[in-house]
């Protein structure tokens, strides 16, 4: 039976975390006429004006350009629509205008309107819990801007932890992280769920020690290669693999409940999801679209076959209960794969990077997925691989992606077709992968950024845990698979890790 295409209902274009990017702003000249006149206009001191009649009649000399007729309100309201470097390219015109363009109050406003203002903040917090004299937002938002490093660190546990693992699932959700399922050695699925206190990143240091919380097991059932996704405050589970090999397609919800300052519990229950449900799966990828809905992609099948379809879960009943959709998509459309990301961006755009194709190769191919449209469409971004060279990461498969502040993707680890760990970290930066998708090409280079890491690095893991705090400058990272001999020149071996490591961004604020 032909299936009518779905299209999302009231998805919100504007932008609400650390890093997503929304509609685009107008393009910097377009914002100028509407002030009055061009930049070339104003650069030289004129301009022409529109009489009543509607005809174009020149300023005398000493009349002054239109801008300037602008109370200073009206100007910072242009300049909050336009893109970082036009409001730079303002401030280069004259001296006056440099003092406006430089204003606190207009960086602090862009700095929510492109990290949203969740995250603005969530790191305004945190500038004032760390102390000392506050940079202006404009050194903030360069900083952010010229990322190059990370720091981080190995977290000590008090108590016992949890078994070391790999394919499990790891959110940050109220300020704890919540540890659920995985698989562990002798190839058998978990069905424990761990908590510990880490802090939301709004002002509240992260503790120095962790201590890990074992809650009631068996709800929901244990799984591997699962997914486990935020929305708002509420965790989203679904499909995964048991050490029989079954794949499974149920939904779960989990509420999070803060009974003291230290003591949490979750309240996991089925949601009805009626009866349409996308057919069982494991290691697919799936991402929160504007906290209301779900969308989930490919993964392993029946009979170990690799999917390509993608399904998208209606929440916006307020989590009572939800329907599934399958979205149907015009062609080009990414081939089958596993192990893969899927990185929401913003508005209703999300990215997929990397995984393992049907014939078992690894990828590193890089999709953007809107569903804005009557016809929700992927686009493959195609980089001429001669001028990118060293400028993009390896494939990969099995790595994790979140997004940061600053509108990027961190991308790290993974491992490649001969099973070969990774333990490089990648930004995939959103505006300028968006200006190579629109057809610039000299955007290309500036897409893809390997960081330098400092401090006790994770090392070479894959299908191990990820999640960020609110404010999109830490990361945290637990477990996956990583490997057992020390010696590069000896077969690969395998084993489960159970460390804990942080990674914050590099920012000297």
């Amino acid at each position: 039976m032909h299936q009518q295409p779905w299209r999302p209902r009231g998805v919100n274009q504007e932008v609400k975390n650390h890093g997503a990017v929304g509609a685009r702003p107008k393009k910097w000249r377009e914002l100028w006429a509407v002030a009055g006149c061009s930049g070339e206009q104003e650069a030289a001191g004129g301009g022409e004006r529109m009489d009543e009649a509607g005809a174009a009649s020149t300023p005398s000399p000493s009349s002054p350009p239109p801008i300037v007729q602008l109370g200073y309100d009206q100007v910072l309201s242009v300049l909050r629509l336009l893109p970082p470097e036009a409001v730079l390219s303002f401030a280069a015109t004259c001296r006056a205008f440099r003092a406006w363009a430089s204003s606190d109050a207009l960086w602090e406003a862009l700095c929510r309107r492109d990290w949203g203002a969740r995250a603005a903040a969530a790191l305004a917090e945190r500038r004032r819990e760390r102390g000392g004299g506050l940079l202006p937002w404009r050194r903030v938002y360069a900083e952010v801007a010229r990322l190059g490093a990370l720091s981080a660190r190995r977290v000590p546990v008090k108590g016992v932890s949890p078994q070391p693992r790999a394919s499990h699932s790891l959110n940050l959700v109220t300020g704890w992280l919540v540890l659920f399922g995985g698989g562990c050695e002798g190839g058998r699925h978990l069905d424990d769920t761990w908590v510990a206190y880490a802090g939301n990143g709004a002002g509240n240091r992260s503790p120095t020690v962790l201590n890990w919380q074992q809650l009631a097991s068996g709800t929901p059932s244990g799984r591997f290669s699962h997914s486990c996704t935020l929305v708002g405050d509420v965790l989203v589970l679904f499909g995964g693999i048991t050490d029989h090999g079954q794949r499974l397609n149920d939904t779960w919800i989990g509420q999070i409940i803060c009974e003291e300052p230290c003591k949490m519990r979750i309240s996991w229950r089925l949601l009805e999801v009626g009866p349409l449900a996308p057919p069982p799966r494991g290691a697919h990828a799936a991402c929160c679209v504007d906290d209301k809905f779900i969308v989930i992609h490919a993964g392993i099948g029946l009979y170990g076959s690799r999917l390509g379809d993608t399904w998208l879960l209606d929440l916006s009943n307020g989590l009572r209960s939800g329907s599934w959709h399958q979205i149907g998509s015009t062609w080009p459309l990414p081939p089958p794969r596993s192990g893969h990301s899927l990185t929401w961006i913003g508005g209703t755009r999300m990215v997929l990077f990397g995984g393992r194709g049907s014939e078992l190769e690894v990828l590193n191919d890089v999709w953007l997925f809107d569903i804005s449209d009557h016809y929700p469409k992927w686009k493959e971004l195609k980089y001429d691989l001669s001028s990118a060279l060293g400028e993009m990461p390896f494939p990969r498969v099995g790595h994790s992606a979140v997004l940061v502040l600053g509108a990027k993707v961190l991308v790290y680890g993974g491992e490649d077709s001969q099973r070969r760990r990774k333990d490089d970290f990648w930004i995939l930066d959103i505006p300028a992968l968006l200006q190579h998708e629109s057809g610039s090409k000299k955007m290309t280079k500036n897409m893809w950024k390997k960081l330098r890491i400092d401090g006790q690095c994770p090392n070479y893991r894959s299908f191990h845990g990820a999640c960020v705090d609110t404010s999109g400058c830490c990361v945290y990272i637990l477990g996956g698979m990583v490997d057992g001999l020390v010696h590069a020149a000896e077969a690969l071996g395998l084993r489960f890790d159970g460390q804990l490591y942080q990674v914050e961004l590099a920012l000297h604020l």
